[in-house]
């Protein structure tokens, strides 16, 4: 139930945050994609990362004191914050600061979980001096104001507060189920459980993590040294740190919801190929869940200074033309058909070309009269004249990756093409 607030309440809470936003994953469930990108570097949307997302939700809700814990190949990822996050003001306390992972002297390895990430860098937070943690994924896209997950946080005296999502209980098995009493304190969490808890009263609905967690600062400090000292543990926050809380303190869970309608706000985990392209094929729609158009909670980005789309030639066999789609700047679509598809920027469709239900990454060239159906082509790729993709199953399996529902997954090492650009 959505409870009003006092916005001066919520406003001083979210001051006195840090947000820490894990983006270290590969996230290897996403193939290829993520060959030479950190997942949350992954592009979406048409002009958009993984990344702005969460770090959106940020500065829309007031957290302006923001560390991106990052690891592996996260070269593309820093540069992006670099160029799109630099308006931050450092001389008002605001920030968005990209923390590595480094060795310490310590401690010599890379982060061993998503807990360990965060306790390696407890001396960081110590010296931001925050009240409360806001620990953030940093590849799930969605739109949230986290001063309400913060403010039941300090009303409910919680020691640590649970973001979550109500799923069907057959699709909970893949992600980490809560189950809750009535007033939603947490009793059990398991990750990825073959027969899911329940919502009280809702047999068939579990509530899932959306890996987003709220901690009173010194609590933090000391399940995060418990866990350090724990030989047998997993070092991962949904393994480790909150059955540990669980079991002795007070655990509560926040379901995400539309504070208007009450109803489950739009959330998506794009961690395969099947889920990005779905994802991405949604905002096609004429009332897509996400809003991507909302000038009242903005999705921030860098984008290049890019010419507008263009669409050349117009007899009958050769007519430049983009239908029921989304196109992006520098896009020139040049006497072919694009069909139901989302274009990132810099993408050339070359004369008597057909591309329907795809998703074509920046900089990609279509050559002439190829066709492509179902498919994901990655940054960079130069598609050769007359190729045919998303046809023949089986010719697709030889040469490119197809997932389980038959999205063909193409990238410039699956065509014998150089990686000549940073993604």
């Amino acid at each position: 139930m959505f409870v009003e607030r006092n916005p001066r309440f919520v406003s001083r809470l979210t001051r006195d945050t840090l947000a820490l936003i894990l983006a270290g994953g590969r996230g290897g469930r996403l193939s290829s994609l993520t060959d030479w990108r950190t997942k949350p570097a992954v592009p979406f949307g048409g002009k958009f990362r993984l990344i702005d997302f969460p770090l959106s939700n940020c500065i829309n809700s007031g957290i302006r004191r923001i560390g991106v814990l990052t690891q592996y190949k996260a070269h593309s990822l820093i540069q992006h914050i670099q160029r799109g996050w630099g308006f931050l003001r450092g001389e008002f306390g605001e920030f968005v600061e990209i923390i590595p992972a480094q060795q310490r002297l310590d401690k010599p390895l890379w982060f061993a979980g998503t807990a360990d990430a965060v306790y390696q860098n407890i001396d960081i937070i110590k010296a931001h001096n925050p009240s409360y943690v806001l620990i953030l994924a940093g590849d799930h896209v969605y739109k949230m104001d986290y001063g309400a997950i913060i403010a039941q946080h300090v009303e409910t005296g919680a020691d640590m507060t649970v973001g979550c999502v109500q799923m069907p209980r057959e699709q909970a098995r893949a992600f980490g189920v809560m189950t809750v009493d009535e007033e939603g304190r947490v009793l059990e969490f398991t990750e990825k459980p073959k027969e899911p808890g329940t919502m009280p009263g809702r047999p068939d609905t579990a509530l899932v993590s959306m890996g987003i967690y709220v901690f009173n600062r010194e609590y933090l400090f000391q399940k995060l040294r418990e866990d350090a000292e724990d030989i047998n543990s997993a070092r991962d926050f949904g393994r480790s740190i909150i059955p540990s809380a669980i079991a002795s303190d007070k655990v509560m869970a926040y379901p995400f919801s539309d504070p208007r309608s009450g109803k489950q706000a739009y959330w998506r985990d794009v961690g395969t190929v099947d889920a990005f392209y779905k994802a991405n094929q949604e905002l096609i729609g004429d009332n897509p869940e996400l809003d991507i158009y909302d000038d009242e909670w903005p999705i921030w980005t860098y984008q290049a200074q890019l010419p507008p789309a263009k669409f050349i030639y117009d007899d009958d066999e050769m007519r430049g033309m983009a239908v029921d789609s989304m196109v992006s700047g520098g896009d020139i679509i040049a006497g072919a058909l694009v069909r139901h598809s989302l274009l990132f920027s810099q993408v050339v469709v070359e004369p008597r070309a057909v591309v329907e239900d795809s998703v074509i990454l920046p900089d990609v060239v279509v050559g002439a009269g190829c066709r492509i159906r179902r498919a994901v082509i990655d940054e960079g790729c130069r598609i050769p004249p007359g190729t045919v993709i998303g046809e023949d199953p089986e010719a697709d399996r030889r040469r490119f990756f197809v997932s389980p529902q038959g999205v063909v997954l193409v990238t410039t090492e699956m065509l014998g093409q150089e990686v000549t650009h940073v993604r």
